[in-house]
């Protein structure tokens, strides 16, 4: 007989009788007429409740497979022993809806995986819905003192409804859909190869996808490496969207991140590294961030180097479109700044607010991008401002500033309430802004100093497809057929938009 497991047939009399093959043990879970004290190996002798499954530590190979259309409340703590050989997979088997697991708020973590490796989680629906707001999440991926961790994959979950809590502290942002820690001070700990693609989180608070680690700061300096953050849907969310910590070399890819910064009162942005070096934003769309506490739909933030923005479509967020920030006082033994930041064929249409706000950063090169104002929209397209010091070494090349409203370029001279900036001509005390070659359209205030410049009173604004292929996360079956489409519609918007195949990298 053969069941579906991860949208492949696996034809298990055969495979398990093929000779000089290993693989482990596949065990069912039927809410509805499993029996614990069954043996769990066939649909008809399935086991019933999170707590055998939990009781029980599985073997590398093994597959828990839990029926479709069911539904189970309480926490799944997977075990396993052993790293070496296949993974353990978890995942669904039948016909019908993803299966369920409810935290119903009285867990904090509906999905925990702690010091293990070597696992796999797909294709299930994930909730966690409490009375009042408290520490709460969705999938908790949660290292300490344990050393590396390789191979961990979580995919194809539909995440809802987390109400955590939506304070503006570690302890806070820590909390929501999927948050991967890498905790303690004893033994250094890290994930190396973690995988988090095309999941849908939805309507959580604090975080979407997001991070936390000791060893974010340099003096105990350990990154994760090979994270791949890709082709998720995060939307409602309460704080940020995607934020990965303490990496290197992470590849952030073909993820939409929509309606962020909706209830934690703070400063929060779309999608954006904390402290990490060397990190890839590639077609990822991010678009009604709210608030102008920063808002932005994408930033490049505090202790990173080297981090690459490309072929990203910002539109429409409330603080603007990019960020690059980090406070200028520091102690280098524990952040060595933000340095490095490369922002290049990036799109950003109807952002409001600010379109690049420099704060702190050195070292940042922004090339060939294409800003869009709104004809409402006054927009501070340049915003040079203070992190505790002025920015330094930032060169702007090639880009096109479209102003159908306004656009503004000068530095701060004061700091509202709400994350907004009065600014004064010129770039004050930062050191060495340049502008080499830009295009300047429609009406630009204080345009900066720029020998090459290319200055048009009006040019009409390219018809490209704009709009593109949307998706209501109330229907998660459509995802995957969304998420191909949407990759294509953008790559061919940003063909059409630079005349040139895009160049996507890899790590």
């Amino acid at each position: 007989m053969a069941y579906r497991i991860n949208g492949a047939f696996w034809l298990l009399a055969l495979l398990a009788g093929a000779p000089g093959l290993v693989y482990g043990a596949t065990y069912y879970i039927d809410s509805n007429r499993g029996h614990d004290t069954s043996t769990g190996t066939s649909p008809e002798d399935a086991w019933r409740t999170l707590e055998k499954v939990n009781a029980t530590v599985f073997n590398s190979g093994d597959h828990v497979l839990f029926r479709a259309g069911a539904t189970w409340r309480g926490q799944l703590f997977v075990r396993v022993s052993g790293s070496d050989g296949p993974p353990l997979v978890v995942d669904r088997y039948g016909p019908g809806a993803k299966p369920k697991i409810d935290g119903g708020g009285r867990v904090e973590d509906v999905v925990r995986l702690y010091n293990i490796q070597n696992v796999e989680i797909r294709d299930l629906e994930i909730t966690n819905h409490g009375p009042q707001p408290a520490i709460r999440r969705g999938v908790h991926i949660f290292l300490e003192n344990f050393g590396t961790a390789r191979h961990i994959v979580i995919a194809g979950l539909y995440i809802h409804d987390v109400n955590g809590i939506n304070g503006n502290g570690d302890n806070a942002k820590d909390n929501g859909g999927i948050i991967f820690r890498t905790m303690g001070d004893k033994v250094p700990s890290r994930f190396d190869d973690l995988r988090i693609e095309r999941n849908i989180v939805q309507s959580v608070d604090r975080s979407g996808i997001a991070a936390q680690s000791y060893h974010a700061l340099r003096t105990h300096w350990f990154p994760s490496l090979h994270v791949v953050i890709r082709d998720n849907f995060v939307d409602d969310i309460g704080g940020d969207g995607i934020v990965p910590w303490a990496t290197s070399h992470a590849l952030i890819e073909h993820n939409v991140a929509r309606n962020c910064n909706r209830r934690a009162h703070s400063y929060n942005a779309g999608i954006w590294p904390w402290s990490t070096d060397d990190s890839l934003f590639q077609l990822n769309e991010a678009y009604d961030t709210r608030t102008t506490l920063d808002g932005e739909g994408f930033d490049s933030d505090y202790n990173s180097r080297n981090t690459v923005f490309q072929y990203n479509y910002s539109h429409d967020n409330e603080g603007g479109f990019m960020l690059i920030c980090t406070p200028v006082e520091r102690n280098v033994q524990e952040n060595i700044g933000n340095e490095g930041t490369v922002i290049r064929y990036n799109i950003s249409r109807n952002d409001h607010t600010r379109g690049f706000n420099l704060s702190g950063a050195e070292h940042t090169r922004v090339a060939h991008n294409v800003i869009y104002v709104s004809p409402e929209t006054d927009m501070q397209m340049v915003a040079v401002t203070k992190w505790k010091g002025w920015a330094r070494d930032a060169v702007f090349r090639e880009n096109t500033f479209f102003a159908l409203g306004a656009a503004r370029f000068g530095h701060e001279i004061k700091r509202n309430h709400d994350g907004t900036y009065e600014l004064a001509p010129g770039f004050g005390p930062a050191k060495d802004i340049v502008f080499e070659g830009n295009r300047y359209i429609g009406k630009i205030v204080d345009r900066p100093n720029d020998p090459r410049a290319v200055a048009q009173a009006f040019a009409p604004e390219p018809k490209l497809d704009w709009a593109g292929p949307r998706f209501d996360p109330v229907d998660p079956n459509r995802f995957d057929a969304f998420m191909k489409a949407h990759r294509k519609w953008m790559l061919r918007l940003f063909e059409k938009q630079f005349g040139a195949p895009v160049k996507l990298g890899r790590w």
